[in-house]
């Protein structure tokens, strides 16, 4: 999270718009009844150049979740960045997002356009700064 948020600084500072959001809290935001106001929420995910998604996949998402998620990742592609900080690797995401086609899709979306920084340790980073 801390390297995410110094990344999103960065950008701002290079004049890019940033947006960074804990996926718990998007997806609760993103699925709701869609009226008016849900979609100029969604389109402030979509329209800025970097999005970060800070606790990846901590909990199971439904299939409702999954589908919105997928929206954004995909919007995300012609869009702008996706950066996603997650205590789990890529091969973890699968039985996160549900074992159908809508899980394929996103983590294909993901996974193979990306570059994958991978942090080990067995203490939080917290600890180990401090």
């Amino acid at each position: 999270s801390w390297i995410a948020c110094a990344l999103g600084v960065a950008a701002c500072n290079a004049f890019f718009s940033v947006r960074y959001v804990r996926l718990p809290e998007m997806l609760d935001e993103l699925t709701v009844e869609k009226d008016e106001e849900w979609f100029k929420m969604k389109k402030r995910y979509l329209k800025c150049d970097l999005l970060i998604l800070d606790d990846w996949l901590l909990e199971k998402v439904s299939g409702k979740q999954a589908r919105e998620l997928l929206e954004i990742v995909e919007g995300r592609l012609r869009t702008g960045s996706l950066l996603i900080c997650s205590q789990f690797s890529p091969a973890g995401w699968h039985a996160k997002l549900g074992e159908g086609a809508i899980a394929d899709a996103v983590i294909d979306r993901i996974v193979y356009r990306s570059d994958i920084i991978h942090i080990e340790g067995d203490e939080s980073m917290r600890k180990r700064i401090g």
